[in-house]
């Protein structure tokens, strides 16, 4: 049953767990602002009332109010919110996306053809589909898409350089594999199950370019991120799927992400799934937030919109990029407590911040 979201009540329990009280507000009126209820509840800064003993079972006067009531994911993105913020994180916590990836993102949905590709100021991404040897023939796979193959790179990148080699175990299961990347795996043959097998195959299968300009060069890294992907046969015909027991990466691509490697928190990776966009908001934050030195910076609409907008076609287009972009930022914010990101005309306004992995002492 759903639960009924209260900023008051969730901000002192962040205080009482020792969350320092300016950070405690700004993670619940963010949750807040996500349902709706800031309008609503009609809760300010500065005149913040303290709450009662009573108000735990105080139902908002409002109509509007019914707007508290969270999904399984909201309640999702709450909890992981506050375990953020109460506990730093440890070493299992600790997981890598490349740092072009941070900028430029795998598609989001479905691509129609076998190529993809993305620029935003001084980086690129080049795609292009590719085929994958069942045991009798060269199979065509679609382009990697979504949330998976973002948790799925993250995983790979974390282990190669957790273990300073390009081969990666990955397990004698697609559903041990997804106990790893902490989904569930008994989705049998539907949803999280056949996508992840599906996007595994697809992002094994392409070939990548990356394109990125320092202040003096413009380098181009050509080739397959995964150069080798070794699969068992299934007797099985009505399966008829291949599973990697090893995934090796590329050495070219090996030594581009240990010099490009970007930390990034998995329990907030994890929780974001439900949104590739999402993820990307996050990667993209957690890159560049820490960063920012001096004065905020002020990303345009147009400039948000080249970065992560290319999808969005036709007549409203740029309105339905802005809507879908604010709801995937407030979903961050909630796992990424420590940035400092609103809304400003004309684009959002982004202010140094701490990254969501700390610097080492």
């Amino acid at each position: 049953m759903a639960q009924e979201f209260n900023e008051l009540e969730y901000r002192q329990q962040l205080i009482t767990r020792g969350v320092e009280p300016d950070q405690a507000f700004d993670l619940a009126r963010r949750m807040a602002e996500s349902q709706g209820l800031t309008a609503a509840q009609g809760v300010s800064h500065a005149q913040a009332p303290t709450p009662s003993s009573g108000s735990r079972n105080k139902k908002p006067a409002d109509p509007a109010s019914k707007k508290g009531s969270l999904t399984r994911r909201e309640q999702e993105l709450l909890n992981t919110g506050l375990r953020i913020a109460e506990e730093a994180p440890d070493n299992d916590d600790l997981t890598f996306m490349h740092s072009i990836m941070c900028q430029v993102g795998l598609p989001r949905s479905k691509v129609a053809g076998m190529e993809f590709e993305r620029i935003c100021g001084g980086a690129g991404l080049y795609l292009r589909a590719g085929k994958l040897w069942d045991g009798k023939q060269f199979v065509q796979q679609q382009l990697p898409y979504g949330p998976m193959p973002r948790l799925v790179m993250a995983y790979l990148n974390t282990q190669a350089l957790r273990y300073k080699s390009p081969e990666i175990e990955v397990g004698r299961s697609a559903s041990e594999f997804l106990k790893r990347l902490g989904k569930d795996s008994t989705g049998g043959r539907t949803g999280t199950y056949t996508t992840f097998r599906k996007q595994i195959q697809a992002l094994s299968a392409c070939s990548m370019t990356l394109g990125f300009t320092t202040a003096t060069t413009a380098i181009t890294y050509d080739g397959k991120p995964i150069k080798q992907f070794e699969a068992w046969l299934s007797n099985d015909e009505d399966q008829g799927t291949l599973w990697p027991g090893t995934i090796i990466f590329s050495q070219e691509y090996y030594q581009t992400l240990i010099g490009h490697a970007v930390p990034l928190d998995i329990r907030a990776m994890r929780t974001l799934t439900g949104s590739a966009l999402a993820m990307d908001i996050y990667a993209m934050m957690a890159d560049r937030l820490h960063r920012i030195t001096g004065r905020p910076l002020i990303l345009h609409w147009r400039s948000l919109r080249d970065q992560f907008g290319q999808e969005y076609k036709g007549k409203n287009a740029e309105k339905d990029f802005k809507k879908a972009f604010l709801s995937s930022l407030q979903k961050v914010l909630a796992v990424y407590p420590q940035a400092k990101v609103k809304q400003v005309t004309g684009g959002v306004l982004m202010m140094p911040s701490p990254p969501p992995i700390p610097y080492k002492a």
